[in-house]
């Protein structure tokens, strides 16, 4: 039974957090109180317990991030807090390690493998990552500090939620945008304006088609310094503090310690990997940077190509060169048919059926429900929300959400998994529906490979569902959907025109596939300097000058700083999770890169393929090393040359691998666009997905 969303209120999501927390309290203390310590007198329990948190969050603390009420929005935001408070406490316990320890003594732990190995070694990390292995003080001081590190995650996303800012401007100063989009604007505060806000189906398009170069960068000022002021201080309390963590364990810098648990090992690898990457890109887009300037030069008389003028210049190419007028191409891709275009194609591909569900019971009426299906069965395998229109105080931005952990219960039956998209798509207007830009399909597609990974999974264990893998693997089954997203053979298929229903013609599709590379290397910086920026505020223990490390981050990009602006105030991936592993959008991108050559070496629609990555990859989820799961499905160690190629700077043959991470023309390491994670996570993460924010 699906939960009813549609009787949240403050009174329920408090009542689910304490029962949650009450339930798993109990569990552990039957864990500790054991007589004999075993597997499932220990470990069972433990997970149980985390299954307990896991619910209170998707029927509680989720609604921080979508419930329209504020009041309720705040009750999961404190339920949020409590949650994650309770997870970061957990390895802290000396009750619950001393049984654990004492498990992991007896005779019969000997004896694990698989899943049930690895569940006892990563609860041994977790206790040794708690500091037990430090004194009594260091320790209390560490549990103080991650506790202050919770708090401070959550009130950083909530002022980026709740953050509203804008541009008035006139209808003339709307020239370059379609009347479609002028209709969509609300009214500004004066008669006869309207309010350009930075919410994503407004401040995007405006970036891209706003013939005003002055407007274009007003607005990218504010949507560059959103929440600026108050996440500032936010931000410098909290490096300070996992600076101090870093040292409790003896480590350099607090990269050090959260790549631990990731593929990359360490900073050093990140490094490599982009210092093998920067050099061939940077001398790519001086190229793209000298075509984007000449356009400039020719409107305006200035060759100084600044950041607010790249995406409008590349969206003059696109219409010039490609002949792609993104309006125009939005108009095939309703919303719903992308839908159905997705459902059919990964129907095919991986055996799967979809159904809408009916009533919803959801937590407001623009989100729709719906069921999938195991197509050679007819087995329900999952249940997944839609929540993909923007509103007053919802989440910005576009992620994936477990809301119930798919896993064997303790009883030996099986917890069907049940997610959530949200994002924030252009919103039906009149008797036009909601039409998305080619890019808005790409971030679905992407989203929807999340969904599928939380979806499908087998995993015995809370621990390791879905996308519980490690951080700089998890966007490689969202990498891997965006290749279908350009596929001429399959945007064929699904797209229609919103009034005609005719296909999109043939001639466009080519077009826009010949354009995906445009300006690939400036893309492809941009996200290397926000992976700079991150890592330079964790790995660079004696730099106190964030405006320093975020300048020259941007220098890597081939465009110039905007001056005045502070854009990591709402770069939520500096929290949550994804500290010190932004890189791993990029990382992560080369498995998918590689993972999709063999459809292409088959077939892009192969079900024979799709089955061995339904079974290898989303299947598995974290139950075992991704590198292990990469060479299950390939049959061979990861490489680096699809994802070369399609940069335009390889092919070269791959290294030497170290765990299966594919080199990228530097030693032992490896991994487009991004996405977003939410902090507070009670089984470790919130959310996945999405792309780069800016």
């Amino acid at each position: 039974m699906l939960y009813d969303y549609s009787s949240v209120s403050t009174e329920t999501v408090r009542r689910e957090t304490d029962e949650a927390l009450a339930a798993a309290d109990r569990l552990i203390a039957a864990a500790v109180a054991a007589g004999e310590p075993g597997f499932e007198t220990t470990l069972v329990p433990l997970d149980d317990a985390l299954d307990r948190v896991q619910l209170a969050y998707g029927r509680g603390a989720f609604m921080a991030r979508v419930h329209p009420d504020p009041d309720v929005r705040d009750a999961g935001q404190a339920a949020e807090e409590r949650l994650a408070k309770w997870r970061v406490a957990l390895p802290f316990r000396d009750d619950l390690y001393r049984a654990v320890r004492a498990y992991a003594s007896a005779g019969d732990a000997a004896t694990l493998a698989g899943e049930r190995r690895r569940l006892l070694d990563h609860w041994l990390r977790d206790f040794r990552r708690a500091g037990h292995d430090l004194s009594s003080e260091a320790r209390a001081e560490l549990e103080r500090l991650q506790a202050r590190l919770v708090e401070l995650e959550v009130l950083f996303q909530r002022n980026v939620d709740e953050y509203h800012d804008g541009i008035e401007v006139t209808r003339e100063d709307l020239a370059g945008l379609p009347d479609s989009y002028v209709e969509r604007l609300p009214q500004g505060s004066t008669p006869g304006t309207y309010e350009v806000s930075l919410e994503y189906p407004s401040v995007f398009p405006f970036l891209d088609q706003a013939d005003r170069r002055d407007l274009r960068e007003r607005l990218e000022a504010k949507l560059y310094n959103r929440a600026a002021a108050v996440n500032r201080p936010i931000i410098e309390e909290t490096l300070r503090i996992r600076k101090r963590i870093a040292a409790l364990f003896g480590l350099p810098s607090w990269a050090h310690y959260a790549l631990e648990v990731k593929m990359a090992g360490d900073p050093a690898a990140v490094h490599r990997f982009y210092a093998g990457l920067v050099p061939p890109l940077r001398q790519k887009a001086q190229g793209e940077v000298a075509n984007l300037a000449a356009l400039l030069e020719a409107d305006t008389g200035e060759t100084d190509l600044r950041s607010w003028d790249w995406r409008y210049y590349e969206n003059q190419v696109r219409r010039r060169e490609f002949g792609l007028d993104q309006n125009r191409i939005a108009e095939y891709f309703p919303l719903d048919v992308v839908v159905e275009g997705i459902f059919g194609l990964t129907g095919e591909v991986f055996g799967l059926a979809y159904r809408s569900v009916e009533p919803t019971r959801a937590w407001h009426p623009d989100v729709l429900l719906y069921e999938i299906r195991d197509r050679a069965t007819d087995s329900l395998i999952a249940h997944f929300y839609a929540d993909l229109f923007p509103r007053e105080g919802k989440y910005g931005h576009a992620a994936a959400f477990p809301l119930v952990a798919g896993h064997r219960r303790p009883d030996g039956t099986w917890e069907r998994p049940v997610s959530a998209i949200v994002a924030n798509f252009t919103r039906p207007s009149g008797d036009q529906p909601s039409l998305l830009r080619h890019d808005e399909v790409v971030t679905l597609f992407h989203e929807f490979g999340h969904i599928l990974h939380q979806s499908l999974t087998r995993a015995e264990f809370v621990r390791f569902s879905g996308t519980e893998t490690e951080l700089d693997f998890v966007e490689a089954p969202s990498q891997i959907m965006e290749h279908w997203a350009w596929d001429a053979t399959v945007l064929r298929r699904f797209a229609r025109h919103y009034r005609t229903a005719e296909p999109i013609p043939t001639d466009l599709v080519a077009e826009l596939v010949r354009s995906r590379d445009l300006d690939v290397a400036l893309r492809t910086l941009r996200q290397v300097s926000l992976g700079l920026i991150d890592l330079g505020f964790h790995d660079e223990a004696d730099e106190r000058d964030l405006d320093a490390i975020n300048r020259r981050a941007w220098e890597v990009s081939e465009i110039p700083f905007h001056e005045g602006t502070f854009f990591p105030g709402a770069f939520a991936h500096l929290f949550g999770g994804y500290d010190a592993g932004y890189y791993g959008y990029l990382w992560s991108k080369v498995f998918g890169d590689d993972m999709f050559g063999r459809f292409r070496e088959a077939d892009a629609t192969s079900p024979e393929v799709g089955a061995a990555y339904r079974r290898e990859i989303l299947e598995v989820g974290g139950s075992r090393d991704a590198a292990a799961s990469l060479r299950a499905f390939l049959g061979r160690e990861p490489s680096n040359e699809t994802f070369l190629r399609m940069l335009g700077i390889g092919p070269q043959p791959p290294g030497e691998s170290g765990e299966g991470a594919p080199d990228a023309g530097v030693s032992d390491a490896a991994p487009s666009e991004a996405a977003e994670q939410e902090p507070g996570a009670p089984t470790g993460r919130g959310a996945v997905g999405g792309r780069p924010q800016a």
